[in-house]
């Protein structure tokens, strides 16, 4: 198994008498990892502490192997960030910007401007690269961000609320680019409130809530909460009755049947219990719990 790209233990910072993170053991994996959480639960200080600009009260962090507080040079020497407040410098292009900060990552100046030049282009900004900064819109702006950040090839992309401010055709388009990255093997953590983005984009979820752990695991482990609904022609009650002795928990109403939790296996089980009662089967539909529901269920939890 590949080697986690962040390990914190027992990591707490606080802001004087606020508290923004507390306790905090847990382990991000390779691949696309969603940090969500409420405004003010603390996914922005984890990502300053990620990324060595904040120094934890307490406890530590390691990325990629390093000590974010005591190497934090050699963090970010392999780790992209595209911070959430805007940052970017209006009297420059795109492509100048870009290659300036690709020679601050350390790139010779002619490499910086080939680098800058590609991923602007990876980045959907081919033909706009020699337009200023400040003639840009607010989805150009963000993904001018994210090259930057991609600009001297992390093996780690920090994002910070990367759809920030988008209209819903800009948001589709930048969550659809971080996918792409995905796909192409690079490591990410994106930092959102909005849940609907983390569950189009992320393998792993981190669930942060007032400066707690509320959840962290792959978004396979969320679907087990899923249920299906399922109609039969007749003896629903049957059928429920078969499943009980199959350990699955079902509920009858008439013809229908709510049947779960349970995992990937749950249609095939149904579909054995269902031939087996003779009560033929009209339909199914997987109905999954939303991050929305997890994240509420667990905020409540003292």
């Amino acid at each position: 198994m590949a080697e986690n790209v962040v390990q914190v233990s027992n990591l707490t910072h606080d802001y004087g008498t606020v508290v923004a993170l507390k306790d905090l053991d847990l382990a991000i994996p390779p691949g696309i990892t969603g940090l969500v959480g409420a405004n003010g639960a603390g996914k922005t200080t984890m990502l300053r502490i990620l990324l060595g600009l904040l120094h934890p009260t307490s406890g530590n962090a390691t990325v990629l192997g390093h000590d974010s507080e005591n190497e934090p040079l050699a963090v970010r020497s392999r780790v992209g960030y595209m911070p959430e407040g805007e940052c970017i410098p209006e009297d420059l292009t795109a492509a100048e910007f870009v290659a300036y900060t690709a020679q601050l990552a350390g790139l010779p100046k002619s490499e910086s401007v080939r680098r800058a030049s590609e991923t602007l282009f990876l980045v959907g900004l081919a033909e706009e690269r020699f337009r200023f900064l400040g003639d840009f819109s607010t989805g150009m702006r963000q993904r001018v961000k994210l090259a930057q950040a991609l600009v001297h090839d992390p093996d780690l992309i920090l994002l910070d609320e990367p759809a920030s401010g988008l209209d819903p055709k800009g948001r589709d388009q930048m969550l659809a680019l971080i996918r792409r990255l995905g796909e192409l093997g690079l490591n990410i953590i994106m930092s959102s409130h909005v849940l609907t983005d983390i569950e189009q984009t992320c393998s792993w979820v981190v669930m942060l809530d007032g400066g707690h752990l509320l959840r962290s695991g792959p978004m396979g482990h969320f679907d087990r909460k899923s249920t299906v609904l399922v109609e039969v022609v007749d003896d629903a009650e049957a059928v429920a009755a078969r499943l009980g002795t199959m350990g699955i928990e079902s509920h009858v109403d008439r013809r229908r049947l709510v049947v779960g939790p349970g995992d990937l296996n749950l249609e095939r089980q149904i579909v054995e219990a269902v031939a087996r009662e003779g009560a033929g089967l009209v339909r199914m539909i997987r109905s999954s719990a939303s991050l929305e529901d997890l994240f509420i269920e667990g905020s409540h939890v003292d």
